[in-house]
């Protein structure tokens, strides 16, 4: 395969000169590395050591590496997880929280899929559903899997196969692993087109809902109660996690809570993190539990 080939399905930024690039050193990163250069453009590679395994390391010296090879510019920050639950997300928030701001992450098309299921069975509502993945850029987003392994391949790059890739525990590796082919097992079709399809009509859609949500103020309950629901509940969304300075956990589940306290059914409702919503003279507020 040549690289060239799938520049005009990349969207690499043009706001940098030089772009900074979350190289992992699996072959969706290293193939995004691969193709911004055919690209043209100048690029750092950063990596993150999550010491999660004990041969990380060997991931770090393979990107370091690999940038020596591309003659650019390589960054290696180590960040430490201390022992809890939801290690995927806390993982991820450490990632990005030592990756530069406007990051380039190597995301495809297959990952985009994934994330639309498993936010449809979390109950992340429409902007779960849409999958917008717009936290960082994802100038690959439109390629599949299979075709940055070909990417890697026509480099004569053999890349980093994670473990944890294939670990169950997992919940996207069951999604990939499971779900996914039984979906296409089921309806003769593969998903993954599909499903990206549904995410850019829900987006759409959203778009919408979010431009009038903008308009309502989340803190005045009869402005919420007067919104039709789906606009007043993304006000809610919106505000809450603004305050909040965070979108984990706040599911449509929370924001149908926080509803009822809006139209006077209930006096407050929790959220995640040790808050809740309360009402107090038709406005509302956020303020830790037991206040």
């Amino acid at each position: 395969m040549d690289p060239v080939d799938l520049l005009d399905r990349c969207s690499f930024p043009a706001w940098a000169e030089t772009l900074p690039l979350a190289v992992s050193g699996g072959a969706d990163s290293v193939a995004m590395a691969l193709l911004a250069l055919h690209a043209g453009r100048d690029i750092t590679i950063w990596h993150v050591d999550h010491g999660l395994r004990d041969d990380s390391g060997d991931d770090a010296r393979f990107v370091e590496e690999f940038a020596a090879r591309l003659g650019v510019p390589f960054e290696l920050r180590a960040v430490e997880l201390a022992p809890g639950g939801d290690l995927e997300a806390r993982a991820r928030d450490a990632r990005y929280g030592a990756l530069p701001d406007e990051v380039c992450v190597g995301h495809t098309a297959d990952d985009r899929a994934e994330t639309v299921l498993l936010n449809l069975f979390r109950g992340a509502g429409l902007a779960g559903v849409a999958a917008r993945m717009a936290r960082v850029h994802r100038p690959i987003l439109r390629l599949r899997r299979h075709e940055t392994e070909a990417v890697c391949a026509a480099a004569g790059i053999v890349p980093r196969d994670d473990p944890m890739n294939r670990d169950s525990s997992f919940r996207r590796v069951g999604v990939r692993a499971r779900l996914m082919p039984a979906i296409a097992e089921e309806f003769g079709r593969d998903p993954v087109p599909l499903l990206n399809r549904h995410a850019d009509l829900v987006a759409e859609a959203l778009t919408v809902i979010e431009d009038a949500a903008a308009t309502v103020d989340a803190t005045d309950a009869a402005a919420v109660r007067a919104a039709p629901p789906a606009i007043g509940a993304e006000a809610l969304r919106r505000w809450i996690e603004s305050e909040l300075g965070t979108a984990a956990g706040i599911d449509r589940a929370a924001i149908d809570r926080v509803m009822l306290v809006a139209d006077g059914t209930h006096v407050a409702a929790e959220l995640p993190g040790g808050h809740r919503v309360a009402r107090t003279g038709g406005v509302l507020r956020i303020e830790p539990r037991g206040v």
